[in-house]
């Protein structure tokens, strides 16, 4: 194990970015959890992005009650975009807020978040759920869009820079992953390695604590909308996927995963339960290494504990 850290910190689908030496993390959670540091390994006390909730998701999304899911945060235009999924349980009437910030420093003076509203939203009438953002870049550096969940899997869209939403409001996203029923994927990441992109997602079940089966799969394309393969050459689209990461020793059900490049690295940050915490959620940072046939692998091992603000 070359790169682990993080672990003790309670966290679900974490999401992190630096700017300057200031690692800062975002998670599932009332008004979105927050946290900072300065070494991956202690971290701040949570605080939350929306002190009170966003104004439009309660009218637009019922029952969503404040709590935000898989918040992904990156930077593009000049400012931050901090991208969530607004929904409750088992329903695809779903929407993606947006919020942009020019710093992430709370110390700025010109810290502050902004709500842009709803980025993209779907509705019983579609076959796919608006959750689990994730923006990546093709290359040219444009703004993609990953999302989705269960029904017809995960889907791309490409934004505009400019507005942070969708380039072509109303044409329907593009499939890129998708299992039969009962297989669930979720939790889109698309990274960019050498020519090639890479598709991560979530497969299975996430939020039973011990008994959680999510694990971690991947694929690969030369286009950013697919189609993505996996090493044995099955389209992501037909329920393909390389096992990265899967239950091991206490950590159950490993998932809602997202990468830090930082620096030379590419950072693997998702969260896994505990089983020695009565299956409690942590965050959990490890380093990809990219094999001889740039597929990505993360070592397995027993964390050390980080010092941490339970």
């Amino acid at each position: 194990m070359d790169d682990i850290d993080g672990n003790g910190v309670r966290a679900h689908d974490p999401s992190m970015a630096k700017e300057g030496r200031t690692y800062t993390m975002f998670c599932t959670g009332p008004g979105i959890s927050m946290r900072t540091s300065k070494d991956r390994v202690k971290w701040s006390l949570p605080t939350k992005v929306f002190e009170q909730p966003v104004p439009w998701a309660a009218t637009t999304i019922p029952g969503s009650r404040g709590s935000y899911w898989a918040p992904d945060i990156s930077y593009f235009n000049r400012k931050w975009h901090l991208y969530y999924a607004v929904s409750t349980f088992g329903k695809n009437r779903s929407a993606i807020g947006l919020a942009t910030n020019v710093t992430l420093d709370p110390t700025r003076a010109d810290y502050k978040w902004v709500d842009e509203g709803p980025a993209f939203q779907s509705y019983p009438t579609d076959n796919f759920n608006a959750i689990d953002p994730n923006i990546a870049f093709d290359e040219h550096g444009h703004p993609w869009l990953s999302l989705g969940s269960f029904w017809s899997g995960l889907k791309i869209l490409e934004i505009d820079p400019a507005t942070g939403k969708p380039l072509h409001p109303g044409e329907p996203p593009t499939g890129i992953a998708s299992r039969e029923r009962p297989g669930a994927i979720e939790a889109p990441f698309i990274i960019r390695h050498g020519r090639s992109f890479y598709l991560f997602a979530s497969f299975d079940f996430c939020c039973r604590g011990v008994n959680s089966t999510y694990n971690i799969r991947v694929g690969r394309s030369s286009s950013i909308s697919g189609p993505y393969v996996d090493k044995d050459g099955k389209n992501m689209m037909d329920g393909g996927g390389t096992q990265m990461l899967a239950t091991e020793g206490r950590w159950h059900g490993p998932g809602g995963q997202s990468i830090l490049r930082d620096g030379r690295k590419d950072l693997l940050v998702y969260h896994s339960y505990d089983a020695t915490q009565n299956g409690a959620p942590n965050l959990r940072i490890e380093e990809i290494h990219w094999d001889k046939e740039s597929w990505p692998q993360v070592p397995s091992a027993e964390p050390v504990p980080a010092k941490s603000s339970k």
